[in-house]
C-alpha cells in the first residue's frame, strides 16, 4: 500500500534501536498473539506473553511457534488477572513497554491507571493515533479518541503536551498541533473555540511546549494551506498540521473511523502520559497497523528514556 510507505522511515528507526521487553497481557487470539510474534520476528519487541500457559502454548504450536521460543508469564485464566500481571511487570522494570491482548478494554486499561500499577504520571493519560492517508504528504497523529471522552481545558494542555512528545520523539522538531472546532472563529456560544483560544496562547506562554498551536481551526483550514488562505488565515499551523487535537471523544472517534473505513488510511496507535508506553490495540485493528504501533512505541520509550537521563 502507497500510504503504508509512510511510515517505513519509523520502522527503519525503531529497527535501528533494537528490540524492547514488552509485556503483552492475555494473548489469547490468532491476531493479538500473531501481532506480537510478528512484530519480534520485525526486530521491534521481545514478546513477554502474560496469561493462562496451557492456552498460550496451545494457540502458538497452532501458529507454528517451537515451545520456549517466546517467553510465558503464567496466571490464572482471568483477564483482570493477566493485565495486572502484565502491569506489574511494566511496573517494576521487567518490561519496557505494555501491550494489550484479547482482553477487554477495560480490564486492561483498569490495570494501566490502578494507584498500585505505579504506571501514572501527573499528567494526564491520552491516546494518540498516529496516521497516514494518501490526500496528505506526511504522518499526523489525532488525539484523543479512544481514552478521554469530554475534556476540560486543562485535560486538553496535557493531550496536547502528551501528542507534541509523541510527534518529537518520531522525528518532528516543532511538531504543529491543530485545535480542531467546526469554525475557525472563537464563539463563546462553541466552548470548544474558547478552549483552542486559550490552549494557543498557553503554547504562547510556554504553558505548553515544544511545539507550535493554533486554534480554533476546523478541519479543512488545519489540513489545506488553500482553504486556510481562502479565509484569510495566517498562521504557521493552519495547512501543514502535524497533531489534530479534537474537542472530544465522538468527535476524534468519527474522525478515526472515517480515515481509516473511508479513507483507507494506515494507522498505529499509543497511550501517553504512562511510565512507560501503552499499546492499546483493537481487535478491527489490522496486523500491519499493530505492527506499526510497536515501532511507534519503541521510538517513543526510547526518547522517554534519552528524557530521563538527561532529567537525571
Amino acid at each position: 500500500m502507497a500510504i503504508d510507505r509512510l511510515f517505513e522511515p519509523l520502522r527503519d528507526a525503531a529497527l535501528s534501536a533494537g528490540r524492547l521487553r514488552t509485556a503483552v497481557a492475555y494473548p489469547l487470539c490468532p491476531a493479538s498473539l500473531g501481532a506480537a510474534v510478528q512484530a519480534r520476528d520485525a526486530g521491534y519487541i521481545e514478546p513477554v506473553l502474560v496469561g493462562p500457559a496451557r492456552r498460550i502454548a496451545a494457540l502458538l504450536a497452532e501458529m507454528g511457534v517451537r515451545a520456549g521460543e517466546l517467553e510465558i508469564v503464567d496466571t490464572p485464566d482471568e483477564e483482570k488477572l493477566a493485565a495486572r500481571a502484565a502491569a506489574a511487570l511494566a511496573r517494576d522494570g521487567a518490561a519496557s513497554m505494555l501491550m494489550k491482548g484479547s482482553l477487554h478494554t477495560d480490564h486492561f486499561m483498569s490495570a494501566v491507571v490502578a494507584r498500585e500499577s505505579g504506571l501514572r504520571t501527573d499528567r494526564r493519560i491520552s491516546h494518540a493515533f498516529v496516521m497516514a492517508v494518501a490526500a496528505y504528504p506526511k504522518l499526523f497523529i489525532l488525539t484523543d479518541a479512544a481514552v478521554n471522552i469530554a475534556p476540560t481545558l486543562q485535560e486538553k494542555a496535557d493531550i496536547a503536551q502528551n501528542a507534541i512528545d509523541l510527534a518529537r520523539a518520531l522525528g518532528v522538531t516543532r511538531p504543529k498541533l491543530a485545535v480542531l472546532c467546526a469554525t475557525e472563529s472563537v464563539n463563546p456560544s462553541m466552548p470548544a473555540t474558547l478552549d483552542a483560544a486559550a490552549l494557543s496562547k498557553m503554547a504562547d506562554r510556554q504553558q505548553i511546549r515544544g511545539g507550535d498551536i493554533d486554534g480554533p481551526l476546523a478541519f479543512d483550514n488545519a489540513i489545506s494551506r488553500d482553504a486556510a488562505d481562502q479565509k484569510g488565515i495566517v498562521s504557521r499551523v493552519a495547512g501543514d498540521a502535524d497533531i489534530l487535537l479534537v474537542p472530544d471523544i465522538e468527535a476524534g472517534n468519527m474522525l478515526y473511523k472515517e480515515l481509516t473505513w473511508l479513507a483507507g488510511a494506515g494507522t498505529a496507535g499509543l497511550v501517553l502520559g504512562t511510565r512507560v508506553p501503552v499499546l492499546l490495540t483493537s481487535r478491527s485493528d489490522s496486523m500491519q497497523a499493530r505492527v506499526n504501533s510497536c515501532a511507534v512505541a519503541v521510538l517513543y520509550a526510547r526518547a522517554c528514556a534519552a528524557s530521563a537521563a538527561v532529567s537525571a
